[in-house]
This record gives structure tokens, C-alpha cells and sequence, in this order.
């Protein structure tokens, strides 16, 4: 055997073990052929496995009552199935899109040919809020948490819950949305149980700001008829009210401060009157007193 073929072999046999391929022995040599048995179990084992896409967020916060969606993304599943747990109670929720619970605010949701299952929580509560799993079927089985978090939202507006102005002036009301993840789609202003109709009279405004969750409402020249409960009710929170007097007069203030030391009076009327009776008394034994030390010492 030559040299050069003895260098054709020892190629041959070095290409066979790095690419996976079986050889057959020849009296030339080696004859590279591929080893479908090895390389099919090879990518089969390595990249054909299921996984989770990790873009998807893992967090979500909600109010109560607003729908939540949990999106797990799972590539290559083949025909694994895809299952939503919860976790405090190891409670199976659905399998593939089947629904495993009584309770059918739990759903899931799959479009064919996607890699997405997303559980949908319908009208959520705080007792809602917590982990969640989604798991594939896999030996073993492989899963990602997901966090929810269901907050109570509500309407804050600014100021007293009682408001005293002059009549001719302006009524300035703001409103704040607390405790909100999203910005409100919408936030109105009611008068007693109506909507505030701004073609019913002129001078009326209301300037909604989605970023910092804030309405105000502004009437112009206010009159007496303007008085009433005004509340403000964003979508998806708890609204807030406040009372508006629009009152006659120049010193609308001074009255609302009288009233308040009057109450303020009658209040603590019944405090003062006990602490009057005591004070009689005291002065009583202290004359009687005086009174017997006279007499003892004469």
C-alpha cells in the first residue's frame, strides 16, 4: 500500500467520525455515506424539542372586571399539548383549547398554525391575582410562569367633598384615575344621575388627559341652578363625587366657615356644659371649705 492511499484512508476514516456519516470498506478505501439513522436522531433530539419564545410578557396587571390575556408562545410543538395551571392550587385550567374548570371565565384561545395559547381571564377579581403555568406535555414537562395582578382602580377628584363658591364664579372640578395600569378610554361628568350635557348651556368644558389620567371640568359663571352632586366616572374605576353650592351673597367662604364654627359650637356644646358643671362644683367645695376653716379657727 502506497503512501498516498494510505493517506486517502486515514482522510476518509477523520471525515466519517466529525460528520456523522457511516463508511463502507472498500479495497480503495473509504466511501463516505450518509448515516441517516444517526443524523435524524441527532437533529430530532437537539432542535426538534418544544420551547418557549421568552418575547411574551410575563407580567400583567389589571382592574377588577377588565379582561386579562396571558400569551405563552411555544416553538415546535408538534403533537405535544399545551396546558394552563394555576399555581396556588395546582388547579388544571384548560388543555390544548378545552376548558377544565367550572369556572368559564377561564378560556383558551389558539388560532391554527401560530405558536401562541393565551389564556383568557374574563372579568377578573383580586382573588384572581397570582401565577400561573403554562406547560407542555413534554417527558419531562417543561413550563413558564406568568404573573397576574388584579387591582381595585378609582376616581379621586380633587378638594373638598363639599365645594362653597360664589354665585358668578367658576366651578373648577379635577378628577384622577388611581390604581390603573392603561390609561381610561373614556372619563364622564354627571350632574345628580345625568351626563353633563355641554350643549344644555354655553361655558362648559371638560379637558381629558390620557397620559396623566386626569379630567377637569369647568363651568363658567356659575349660578344657583348649578349646584348638585357632581361625579366623575372613568371606564373601568370606581367613580368619586363631590358636592358643589353655588350660593348668593359676597362672602360665600365666611358663611361656609361660620356654618363650620357653629358645627364645630354644637359639637363640642355637650363637652363644655360637663366641664361648666365641674367647675361649679370645684368652686362650691372650695367655699365650703374656707367656710369651715373660718369657723374652726375662731
Amino acid at each position: 500500500m502506497g503512501d498516498t492511499d494510505r493517506n486517502f484512508r486515514w482522510i476518509s476514516f477523520l471525515l466519517c467520525s466529525l460528520s456523522h456519516l457511516s463508511c463502507l470498506h472498500i479495497s480503495s478505501g473509504y466511501v463516505l455515506e450518509p448515516a441517516l439513522h444517526m443524523s435524524h436522531n441527532y437533529w430530532e433530539s437537539t432542535f426538534s424539542q418544544p420551547y418557549f419564545d421568552n418575547s411574551t410578557r410575563r407580567e400583567m396587571t389589571t382592574t377588577v372586571g377588565q379582561t386579562a390575556y396571558l400569551h405563552c408562545r411555544v416553538r415546535n410543538l408538534g403533537d405535544r399539548a399545551v396546558s394552563w395551571i394555576r399555581k396556588r392550587d395546582l388547579h388544571i385550567l384548560t388543555v390544548g383549547i378545552l376548558t377544565y374548570t367550572n369556572d368559564q371565565r377561564f378560556q383558551a384561545l389558539h388560532a391554527e398554525g401560530t405558536d401562541e395559547w393565551t389564556l383568557k381571564v374574563g372579568s377578573p377579581q383580586i382573588r384572581d391575582s397570582g401565577t400561573y403555568e403554562c406547560q407542555v406535555s413534554t417527558e419531562p414537562k417543561i413550563s413558564q410562569s406568568f404573573k397576574l395582578n388584579v387591582v381595585v382602580s378609582k376616581a379621586q377628584i380633587w378638594g373638598n367633598p363639599e365645594i362653597h363658591i360664589r354665585s358668578g364664579s367658576d366651578i373648577n372640578l379635577t378628577c384622577e384615575v388611581m390604581e390603573t395600569p392603561d390609561p381610561p378610554s373614556f372619563i364622564y361628568w354627571y350632574r345628580g344621575g345625568t351626563v353633563i350635557n355641554y350643549s344644555q348651556r354655553g361655558g362648559i368644558s371638560v379637558v381629558t388627559e390620557k397620559q396623566t389620567r386626569t379630567s377637569k371640568l369647568m363651568i363658567s359663571r356659575a349660578l344657583p341652578a348649578d349646584s348638585g352632586n357632581y361625579t366623575c366616572s372613568p371606564s373601568s374605576s370606581d367613580s368619586a363625587s363631590v358636592f358643589v353650592h353655588v350660593l348668593n351673597g359676597e362672602h360665600p367662604a365666611a358663611m361656609q366657615h361660620e356654618n363650620s364654627n357653629g358645627a364645630a359650637v354644637t359639637r363640642f356644646l355637650p363637652l363644655l356644659l360637663i366641664a361648666s358643671c365641674h367647675t361649679m362644683q370645684l368652686i362650691s367645695d372650695i367655699f365650703d371649705l374656707v367656710f369651715k376653716l373660718t369657723h374652726l379657727f375662731r
